[in-house]
């Protein structure tokens, strides 16, 4: 898998490592497909839950499974709900102007087939957004298997609707790298970090990294351009100081 599916810099060599929360999230997304179920994976920025939900579905996906990606970057109404669902779906024609109108057109292209919402940035959703996926799941003809993807404030918000909260089949939470699982899985991230000493692996989760995915995929580049320029074989703590001179 190459670099540009980490979505943090063009890391090139960069591999996909089978972190825990990573397996744990592929047993969890295949049960909530099966069940034709709702989830919700939530945790800090940088984690790695969009990246794990992406490798999931894509090792997952069975032949007959259409699994659509939403992605919200403000606050949506219901109406705009509707919008990025008919977007998402590819439905012919101009979206319908009336609600209850739109609501059936939505609710006929769901029964059509089994399908999975990826629903990205799911912290930006309100009570009514999510009523609104909740009234759509629970239509007795759709095939649908929902999973939420977001920040502390999707759980949040999740939590706060009974309604939808309920109806929750999974919950999982990603958390940072621990130090030992910093040890094993960042030399199988990058090549950077294969000959790495653990004490420097160490040094730069402490002062830099701090088991955030994102930052390692930033603290990496960055050495890679100090030892393209220095010409060093390999990191050091001196190298990795350079490094965190860039990062905030």
């Amino acid at each position: 898998m190459t670099a540009a599916t980490y979505q943090y810099v063009d890391l090139p060599d960069a591999s996909v490592v089978t972190t825990r929360a990573l397996l744990t999230a592929r047993e969890n997304i295949a049960d909530t497909v099966a069940a034709r179920a709702m989830m919700c994976i939530h945790g800090g920025a940088g984690f790695g839950k969009t990246l794990a939900v992406n490798t999931c579905l894509r090792a997952l996906e069975p032949a007959d499974e259409d699994v659509r990606k939403i992605t919200f970057r403000a606050r949506p109404t219901a109406r705009a709900v509707r919008y990025e669902l008919f977007t998402a779906l590819d439905l012919a024609g101009e979206p319908p102007r009336h609600p209850s109108e739109f609501d059936r057109l939505l609710k006929t292209a769901l029964a059509e087939r089994p399908r999975t919402f990826l629903v990205d940035e799911a912290q930006w959703l309100n009570g009514e957004a999510f009523e609104y996926f909740r009234y759509l799941w629970d239509e007795p003809s759709t095939q649908l298997a929902i999973i939420f993807v977001g920040g502390a404030g999707c759980h949040t918000v999740l939590r706060r609707e009974p309604m939808l909260s309920s109806r929750v089949f999974i919950w999982q939470q990603f958390t940072r790298l621990t130090p030992d699982e910093v040890l094993e899985v960042i030399p199988l991230f990058h090549p950077v970090w294969a000959d790495a000493s653990p004490e420097d692996i160490t040094f730069a989760d402490q002062h830099a990294a701090h088991g955030n995915f994102r930052a390692w995929a930033q603290l990496t580049a960055h050495t890679r351009t100090a030892l393209a320029r220095t010409g060093r074989p390999r990191v050091d703590q001196e190298l990795l100081r350079w490094a965190f001179s860039r990062l905030a």
